[in-house]
């Protein structure tokens, strides 16, 4: 008998800046994905990512003919999502994690009328999913702000910005009422903390004080967040919505206790952001923080009660790969993820460096389970590889299905062990390009797409070992798994 509930969620998750292409088509306005430029450094996370943007940078980017910017063309799936989501199904997804371009929907962010060409695809796509019986899986924001409101407002350091985003929420809900059953506000909404040009709109020519405009910024998302998930159970009481945080578990380096101090503040700093979604509220320890850094919230009254009345239905998150926590300077680093840490000798390490932890997925199930009690759903985790085609156009991915097989057995492990878990969405079920890299090299599909980092190929897509693996794998609901 399987461990996996007779509901359980299988599918694959992509986000529209990395799939969709097709960047200023039927009326889309430009995004922050949309300045990400292909930089030839295949072996570390695109640095650019952490580097202050500005005014300046953007109109460059907007301007420029000899840069390549691969999230402007993805994998051409504004065109082709019907032939991807016919593969889907024959993989047998319950659901598909998608995103909604909110530029394709409203171009500047905050236009009087939604653009109507936008929404209608959004429709075909969801009724070619449903025809198929798989669920939507919808994250309304996924790193494509729109760049109007970082070059009017600063982006999210802008009270307007919340009105601007549950305005664009609730057409959401309005026109997909039927269709959708399961969303999330904002994807990562921690690594507003790291880029928060990329989640954000943050322009570092638009503020004095970065540290003070993002965690100002996190504020302002949480708010819309809280009045989002108000809205989503008025309009659609039968609907759920949940956060989704970037998970980095942070084991201490040793059993010293300044070291196990680290790891406790390592997952303060993470799940802050989930303690407010779904507490209600923000955490004392923030408290020294925010004091120790002079940073000072700019709340507006009623906010604490936003808050608490919006807490989320469960929560979701990616998981890649865990961390080290010490308090001395890291020697050696991985990569990963935009977060990096000291490295784990015990540990394998993937091609771009991340270190693979399949043990490390079940503790944070346990973990997250025990400090939250809601239901968890696992969005996105996989392994980023440079796959071969053989001659006969064959792909033996058998590294990627071990990847997958390791860490599915943790979850089934966790299951049995009390921790309520709805479903699995692997990242980039079939190939795009890299949210940190802007490459196609690093590939996490089980359908490969031909196509190179510069976007020369056929954009054929081929199945790989892992599609007939994976199929097997939801047909016997997690019991088969080779």
């Amino acid at each position: 008998m399987s461990k996996f509930p007779d509901n359980f969620l299988w599918g694959g998750a992509v986000a529209a800046n990395q799939w969709e292409g097709a960047y200023l088509e039927d009326g889309k306005g430009w995004s922050t994905a949309d300045t990400a430029l292909f930089e030839e450094n295949p072996d570390k996370v695109n640095l650019s990512l952490l580097q202050p943007m500005t005014t300046e940078k953007i109109e460059f980017a907007k301007n420029d003919t000899e840069g390549i910017y691969p999230k402007r063309f993805g994998i051409d799936s504004y065109h082709r999502y019907k032939e991807d989501i016919a593969l889907f199904a024959e993989m047998g997804f319950k659901t598909f994690r998608l995103s909604i371009s909110w530029p394709r929907i409203f171009p500047n962010g905050d236009d009087s009328e939604p653009n109507e060409a936008g929404l209608a695809f959004y429709d075909a796509l969801f009724d070619e999913c449903l025809a198929y019986g798989i669920e939507p899986l919808v994250t309304i924001s996924h790193y494509e702000f729109p760049l109007a409101l970082a070059l009017k407002q600063n982006g999210w350091e802008s009270r307007e910005t919340v009105d601007a985003f549950v305005r664009y929420a609730k057409v959401l809900f309005k026109r997909y009422q039927g269709k959708v059953k399961y969303w999330l506000t904002f994807n990562e909404i921690n690594i507003i903390g790291m880029t928060g040009y990329l989640s954000g709109g943050l322009l570092a020519d638009k503020t004095d004080n970065m540290l003070q405009a993002q965690f100002q910024a996190a504020h302002h998302q949480f708010i819309a967040s809280a009045l989002t998930v108000k809205a989503c159970h008025e309009m659609l009481p039968d609907a759920q919505i949940g956060c989704m945080l970037a998970r980095q578990e942070a084991y201490p380096e040793t059993s010293n206790p300044l070291d196990v101090m680290e790891s406790i503040k390592a997952d303060q700093m993470n799940l802050f952001y989930s303690d407010v979604q779904i507490r209600g509220y923000y955490p004392r320890y923030m408290d020294k923080f925010f004091r120790e850094h002079q940073i000072e919230i700019k709340k507006k009254a009623g906010d604490d009660a936003i808050l608490k009345a919006g807490t989320v239905d469960f929560m979701s998150f990616s998981y890649y790969m865990s961390s080290m926590a010490s308090h001395e300077k890291a020697a050696e680093e991985t990569g990963g993820n935009l977060l990096g840490s000291k490295k784990n000798p015990y540990l394998a390490t993937s091609d771009w460096g991340w270190q693979i932890d399949p043990m490390g997925l079940r503790i944070t199930l346990h973990k997250l389970y025990d400090r939250y009690q809601i239901p968890l759903y696992i969005v996105e985790n996989g392994l980023g590889a440079k796959d071969v085609v053989t001659e006969d156009g064959q792909i033996h991915d058998s590294y990627r299905i071990d990847y997958l097989r390791d860490h599915i057995e943790e979850m089934a492990l966790a299951i049995d062990e009390g921790v309520e878990l709805m479903g699995y969405t692997p990242w980039g079920c079939i190939d795009l390009i890299s949210a940190s890299t802007s490459e196609m090299a690093k590939r996490y599909g089980f359908i490969y797409v031909d196509q190179d980092d510069k976007g020369n190929g056929t954009l054929k897509r081929l199945k790989k070992d892992s599609f007939y693996w994976y199929k097997e794998v939801i047909a016997t609901n997690g019991e088969d798994l080779g």
